[in-house]
């Protein structure tokens, strides 16, 4: 049977229409295909807050997805909000980092997206920069505001990451962020960075897989098979993991 990956999930509230002020589960479609495409079986993970509910979902995946969205909340990480720190999410944000605790702990393969990317990294210990003006060197153009498909700037990756294993050196990467990682949590090593020394990806050192990338490839898997690459690798990894267990 082909592995079940769990895509983090978020809320979306009704603006107008019938229902405004209504709720609805979701995560966009791209990360869906994404997984179909790599040969894994999409399972959104909705956000709850009863962890038993939430040990039991990680139980049923085998490997997870962690999904783009709000600003962490900069007061888990030691920080009073700065002028452009943007929205915040707390109940999601306490999800998201049980959920990766959960499965990391559980042995399950990560793959961190965007936010996935900075709430794993704050999860661990780490820290963000709330926006990228507050960054010295920053100079790079880090959101492209549309033309999700068209990659725009380069990364530089380090060699022996899981990362160089499926890019080699450099790869073109698509960019929708106005935050990045300032320390990195213990336990993670730098695997990739822009050529401004923005910092685009990391990786859990003592885990067989758990990857972060600051980009978003699952906007992009249709027309650049190495970024589908990072998905069929999440699958392979669940694969291994499910095959140990059994």
């Amino acid at each position: 049977m082909k592995p079940v990956i769990g895509i983090s999930g978020s809320i979306i509230i009704d603006q107008g229409g019938r229902f405004p002020g209504y709720k609805r589960a979701y995560v966009n479609d791209t990360y869906v295909q994404s997984v179909l495409d790599a040969g894994g079986v999409p399972f959104i993970v909705p956000i709850i807050n009863d962890e038993e509910t939430i040990d039991q979902m990680i139980q049923q995946i085998d490997g997870l997805v962690m999904s783009g969205g709000h600003d962490v909340n900069p007061l888990l990480y030691g920080e009073e909000p700065l002028a452009k720190q943007g929205s915040v999410f707390p109940e999601r944000d306490e999800f998201d980092q049980l959920l990766i605790k959960k499965a990391i702990a559980a042995g399950k393969p990560v793959f961190a997206i965007c936010r996935g990317l900075q709430i794993l990294n704050v999860a661990f210990g780490g820290s963000i920069y709330q926006d990228l003006s507050y960054i010295k060197n920053a100079s790079i153009k880090h959101d492209q505001y549309n033309n999700t498909k068209v990659p725009t700037h380069t990364i530089d990756i380090e060699t022996g990451t899981h990362l160089h294993s499926i890019f080699g050196d450099t790869a073109l990467v698509n960019s929708f962020h106005h935050q990045a990682i300032k320390d990195v949590a213990p336990g993670f090593l730098i695997s990739a960075r822009a050529r401004d020394e923005v910092i685009e990806a990391i990786e859990m050192e003592s885990s067989t897989f758990v990857l972060g990338v600051q980009w978003h490839p699952e906007m992009l898997t249709k027309g650049y098979p190495l970024m589908l690459m990072l998905f069929e690798t999440l699958v392979e990894k669940a694969n291994q993991q499910k095959a140990a267990v059994l």
